[in-house]
């Protein structure tokens, strides 16, 4: 083990230096911040085309998983100059959040122990219009079987609407459905569709699918989470590291994968997860971006 307390690590056309790099923030699993840095540096060019122009919020665990942890939106001075960065809007001011535009910049938020990165729908120069629709598939439990059936039933549903979608992994319990926008409707119009959308949803399943937010409502039923696309709110992106044991990782996936036996919320890891993006798990189905007027004409039609 290295006794060195600063590591350079080139990145792109820079050289970032980790500190403290032997520092471990996965204990049961040894995994150091050298590693997540290392991680994101090799994932990098398959991660950063998710990320680009997009606000995020920074999910930074200093002292590991198993230390507190807190959510960061405002950029601090002290980030390199050629981290980019936007102000953005909220009640009573502004906030600058961090944008990760290359391979540097992740490798940079590894060193400041930054697990995992939430990105907004919207990018840079359209902050107000989202061009990703996101449904967050909620167990209640670990159960991912319940999370398969709901995925294939909204899959139909949006098939239906002629709404193209992906699957990903959370890394946690279940499962994300995004959908490709053309940025032309706001996120009040965005929201109330997805929400719709989740109500037609649950009331063909009540059993097994709800849209209550509170927990106690819920009971056993899977959750079907569309707060994700209001403004200023974000998602995990995909390939980044969820602060659990084991490393899982948010993970892009083929829709031919979800009944794959072995597919689960944690199956990939940042030993597995690269290996899985160079297999090109949405290439082919990135489908151009829709608008939703016709989709609306279209579900209002089913309702």
């Amino acid at each position: 083990m290295s006794t060195s307390s600063t590591r350079a690590v080139r990145a792109g056309r820079r050289t970032v230096d980790i500190h403290r790099p032997d520092k471990v923030l996965f204990p049961e699993d040894g995994i150091t911040k050298a590693d997540l840095a290392a991680y994101y540096r090799s994932v990098a060019p398959h991660m950063l085309p998710h990320l680009r122009g997009r606000p995020l919020m920074l999910e930074r665990l200093p002292d590991g998983i198993g230390g507190p942890r807190f959510m960061q939106k405002d950029t601090p001075a002290g980030y390199p100059d050629w981290v980019h960065r936007v102000e953005v809007a909220k009640e009573g001011g502004t906030v600058t959040h961090t944008v990760c535009d290359d391979t540097a910049t992740l490798v940079h938020l590894a060193d400041q122990a930054c697990v995992t990165l939430h990105r907004w729908q919207s990018r840079t120069g359209h902050l107000e219009t989202p061009d990703r629709m996101v449904f967050d598939l909620d167990p209640a439990g670990d159960d991912f079987d319940a999370v398969r059936r709901a995925a294939h039933r909204l899959g139909e549903l949006l098939d239906a609407l002629r709404l193209p979608s992906t699957l990903m992994t959370t890394g946690s319990r279940g499962l994300h459905v995004i959908v490709p926008l053309d940025g032309q409707s706001d996120f009040d119009e965005v929201r109330a569709f997805a929400h719709d959308v989740a109500a037609t949803l649950a009331a063909a399943h009540p059993r097994e699918l709800t849209t209550a937010a509170r927990k106690q409502a819920r009971g056993d039923r899977l959750y079907l989470d569309v707060q994700r696309n209001g403004y200023a709110q974000t998602a995990v992106a995909p390939y980044s590291v969820r602060a659990r044991p084991g490393a899982p990782v948010a993970t892009p996936l083929r829709w031919d994968q979800l009944d794959d036996p072995a597919t689960h919320a944690r199956r990939w890891t940042v030993a597995t997860a690269l290996e899985q993006a160079r297999s090109g798990p949405w290439d082919g189905s990135t489908a151009r971006p829709r608008a939703l007027g016709p989709a609306r004409r279209r579900l209002d039609a089913l309702r």
